[in-house]
């Protein structure tokens, strides 16, 4: 970090650096803060931050500080957004660099635009996220003329059309869109300007990038989808703030003095919280946890969770197990660190609770037999509410916010790294149970354990009237006047709350599980989704009335590309969707998609892979958009493309078992085992129920040589199929493999010798050998001890399946591993009932049948000779002579064969053993 100058001016700057991220962090002070300057410019500025911290964001954009910097407003009303947007962005170059006197003027300057810029951000997240909902101008420019309705409707659908150009979608009805894209407008090429010289860094306003990744962060949270290019900024933004900010160090190099007690550690644990939420936007679990593992030290915290006895329900009488979190704080970040949460700022905030914000109120408990909390058998018996347990003791200690943010952003580690279900919810609820036990919390922060909470609940039957209520007044508590946005603002960046819109379609998918369906179909026709409304529709099977009702909307928005995506969606039409791409000027990835589902739909497969490729490269963030290329490529037999899409697939979602199925079948094709080996072990950690992919395991576990595995696959497969599915040819793979490494090993298991007749001089000089012989002979007995093990798994395996199995080839197989075994007479005894397996009316009609009858027959007479010749009976080879002179009366319609003629030859064979004397009687 390069040295930052040290004048007051230059301390004054840092000031109000500090502020503006302050308020994002703390409630804002009750008294303004007394002015440093008297100048004008300085007192102008001042009076722009506290009207920011003070949570009045349309007075701030209307001061006298902003008013240069906006002052074209002044000069004409333009009809065009587009045209409006970029003369402000030619006043921004003009302001910073033509109108400045010195170094310092233009570093106050950049100081200013930021604050505008924040301001308007800040309105935007009031409107869209915090609340309390407020009427603003829908532009943040005051223009001198007011515009009619229709005029402002095109505005914001300019603005619309700026923040979906990323790649998707509005995940809603957002309001003031202009703010946002205003902010984010202002603030790039303000950080432009700084990156390319025009504006001296000499003063280094190092949080602009932090802003820059709040905003871009913002956008992306308000998209129906992951959008690669803001994941691209975002990823330049957030590492370039933690580049200046991740460590002690840095941040009281930068602030200096201005900063206040705790105020260091506050800023690093927000960093990280905030690199940690957007890594888990994006589905980077491992860098989502260091982040978080990160801020958890950084605000002095060590979390585990551990189990206390106590009561979960009402009539409960034995008490059980509870999970209970423990949070034991540094003492380096207690005591003096606490002004951050003043006592002022406290008993504020238990007014929040009181007045709003209460969902634990006793209608709310009374909803449901199960206790918000578990009462522990610390508690008093009158007492309902948790008592946690903090720094080793039995009662709840007073957590700062930012270390509650932290304690909460661990439910979302665990809702990546756990499979979905109730048990996902128990695993979360020490957490929230632990914010709830805090007397005092951040408006955002008793929301967000709200919402986890009502998520867990609403999953279980006997909770889910109780999530119903509570969902109810959060919904509603957005709306209420206090407390005002100040109070709001503080950590919302620091939780993954859920925006407005997508909390109230949140509630409406909850009332569609409660089977509220017509309360949920005004909350999704309020909201513009589409999707969702047309789902309520078929459920209450009014189709028809969702087409019209989409066909009313195009009438006044004839130009949105959802509308006709979904009026494609429900009537099948790719008119429509062809319609979405042409309104939306060739950038409607969702129309893309669907035309190339319809194109695989109807076997179009090229075509189908052509517009997939075309829609990726809007959004590459789509998993099932890769898994979907990959299909279609297949099906039109480009299988490098397919690999590749599927590839893709599972780098962005790990758990898609069957991509990594389809990667593996693909390596399968070009023969290249080892890496199919690899990706079916991913894909049976998601789908281990299917036989098939057990199969195909099996066959590439044996191309790469691990017998054990192969072994395994096919004693699964007997398991899920109940006995009735036999991979006869992977068995006879591994019975060639084993006796391959049989014969290689005849002469038993490894021996160590020893010469006696050594002298002390050999011994000394061959130490070195010694030692080497006795690592290899280490390898060698493990080597050996492994076939064993291999053989004796697939005697069982034989075992189990000619119990379900008569086939000739399994008794073949059964024989050839007696052979091994050295049990002659087991191997003839399966050999015979092999024999006999083949025999029946069409043997004598089928060439085929005849030839592999014919082999086992010669097999099974081999074995009887080699029975015989051990144990100097006849009784096998009269066996054997019967049997064969059976064959050649019977089999003359073969006359011509190979197998015929090695039959006459081994009856000969028997005859003349018989005839020798060699053999006693």
């Amino acid at each position: 970090m390069s040295q930052q100058p040290e004048t007051e001016r230059a301390l004054l700057l840092r000031d109000y650096e500090l502020r503006l991220l302050r308020c994002t962090f703390t409630s804002p002070p009750s008294d303004a803060p007394s002015q440093p300057q008297p100048s004008d410019q300085t007192s102008s500025l001042h009076d722009l931050l506290y009207s920011i911290e003070s949570g009045d964001y349309l007075r701030a954009l209307s001061s006298d500080a902003a008013r240069p910097l906006l002052k074209l407003a002044d000069d004409h009303s333009p009809d065009s957004a587009d045209r409006v947007y970029s003369e402000l962005l030619d006043r921004v170059d003009s302001f910073l660099v033509h109108e400045s006197e010195d170094d310092e003027d233009k570093a106050f300057r950049v100081i200013l635009v930021m604050c505008v810029a924040v301001a308007a951000f800040l309105a935007f997240t009031q409107c869209n996220m915090t609340g309390p909902l407020k009427e603003m101008p829908k532009c943040p420019l005051a223009l001198k003329v007011d515009k009619g309705d229709e005029e402002l409707v095109e505005w914001e659908n300019w603005a619309r059309n700026q923040l979906m150009a990323a790649g998707s979608d509005l995940l809603g009805k957002f309001s003031n869109l202009q703010y946002l894209v205003f902010a984010k407008m202002l603030l790039m090429r303000t950080r432009d300007l700084l990156f390319g010289g025009s504006v001296s860094s000499m003063y280094g306003i190092s949080s602009i990038s932090w802003w820059l990744a709040r905003f871009i962060f913002i956008q992306q949270r308000i998209l129906d989808e992951r959008s690669s290019s803001l994941f691209d900024l975002l990823h330049v933004y957030m590492g370039e703030t933690q580049h200046h900010f991740d460590t002690l160090e840095k941040v009281t190099s930068y602030f200096g003095s201005s900063l206040h007690d705790g105020d260091a550690l506050a800023i690093i644990s927000m960093v990280h919280l905030e690199a940690g939420i957007m890594e888990y936007t994006y589905g980077r679990v491992d860098s989502c946890r260091q982040h978080f593992e990160s801020a958890e030290v950084a605000a002095g915290l060590q979390l585990s969770v551990t189990g206390v006895l106590g009561f979960r329900t009402v009539h409960q009488v034995q008490p059980k197990a509870q999970g209970i979190l423990v949070a034991n704080t540094s003492s380096s970040n207690c005591g003096n660190n606490c002004p951050l949460e003043s006592s002022s700022i406290q008993t504020h905030n238990s007014s929040i609770g009181k007045d709003n914000l209460d969902l634990h109120q006793p209608e709310t408990f009374e909803a449901s037999d199960i206790l918000m909390t578990p009462k522990l058998l610390a508690d008093n018996d009158e007492g309902s509410r948790l008592q946690d347990i903090q720094n080793g003791g039995p009662a709840t200690a007073p957590l700062r916010g930012i270390q509650q943010a932290v304690i909460l952003a661990q439910c979302l580690l665990i809702e990546k790294s756990t499979p979905h279900g109730e048990m996902q919810g128990w695993d979360m609820a020490p957490y929230i149970e632990a914010i709830d036990s805090q007397q005092f919390s951040y408006f955002i922060i008793r929301r967000f354990s709200d919402i986890l909470r009502i998520r867990w609940e609403s999953t279980r039957s006997r909770t889910k009237e109780r999530a119903l209520l509570m969902m109810d007044k959060l919904v509603q508590s957005v709306s209420e006047p206090s407390p005002g946005v100040a109070q709001r603002i503080p950590l919302c960046f620091g939780v993954y709350t859920p925006t407005i819109p997508a909390l109230r379609k949140e509630y409406g998918e909850l009332l569609v599980r409660c089977h509220l369906i017509s309360e949920a179909v005004k909350i999704f026709e309020d909201l513009e989704l589409w999707d969702n409304l047309i789902f309520c529709y078929r459920l209450l099977e009014k189709k028809a009335a969702a087409v019209e009702l989409i066909k009313k909307r195009l009438s006044e928005m004839p130009n949105d590309p959802r509308l006709w995506c979904s009026l494609g969606d429900v009537t099948n039409n790719d008119a429509c969707y062809e319609k979405a791409i042409e309104v939306s000027n060739d950038k409607s990835a969702r129309a893309k998609r669907s035309l190339a589902r319809s194109a695989y739909n109807r076997g179009d497969y090229e075509t189908s892979k052509i517009l997939w490729e075309s829609a990726m490269a809007l959004n590459s963030l789509y998993p099932d958009g890769w898994f979907a290329l990959g299909a279609a490529a297949l099906k039109a037999r480009d299988i490098q493309k397919a690999l590749d899409g599927f590839t893709r697939a599972v780098q962005l979602d790990p758990d898609n078992g069957e991509a990594w199925n389809n990667i593996a079948c693909l390596h399968m094709i070009n023969k290249r085992s080892k890496e199919a080996f690899i990706a079916f072990k991913e894909a049976l950690k998601f789908k281990r129920n299917s036989w098939q992919l057990w199969e195909n395991y099996g066959h590439v576990a044996l191309d790469v040589g691990n017998i054990g595995q192969a072994l395994e696959a096919i004693q699964k497969v007997l398991d899920m199929t109940s006995n009735k599915r036999i991979d006869t040819e992977l068995l006879k793979r591994i019975m060639v493999e084993v006796e391959r490494r049989a014969s290689t090993n005849h002469s038993g298991s490894p021996v160590m010798t020893n010469d006696d007749n050594c002298t002390d001089k050999n011994r000394q000089a061959d130490s070195q050998i010694d030692h080497l012989n006795e690592s290899i002979y280490a390898v060698s007995v493990e080597s050996w001890s492994r076939k064993i093990e291999h053989f004796d798994l697939l005697g069982k395996v034989l075992q189990r399946v000619v119990r379900n199995d008569g086939r000739a080839d399994i008794w073949g197989l059964y024989a050839r591993w007696h052979k091994i075994k050295g049990d002659l007479t087991m191997c003839s005894e399966a050999l015979l009932k092999q024999v006999r397996s083949y025999q029946g009316s069409d043997l004598w009609k089928d060439k085929d049948r005849f030839k592999s009858f014919a082999q086992a027959s010669l097999d099974l007479c081999k074995v009887y000779m080699e029975i015989s010749s051990s144990t100097g009976s006849r009784r096998e080879l009269l066996a054997a002579e019967m049997h064969l002179k059976n064959i050649i009366k019977q089999a003359e319609s073969f006359s011509d064969t190979e197998e015929f003629r090695d039959l006459q030859a081994c009856l000969d064979e028997v005859k003349m053993k018989l005839q020798s004397g060699s053999v006693p009687t």
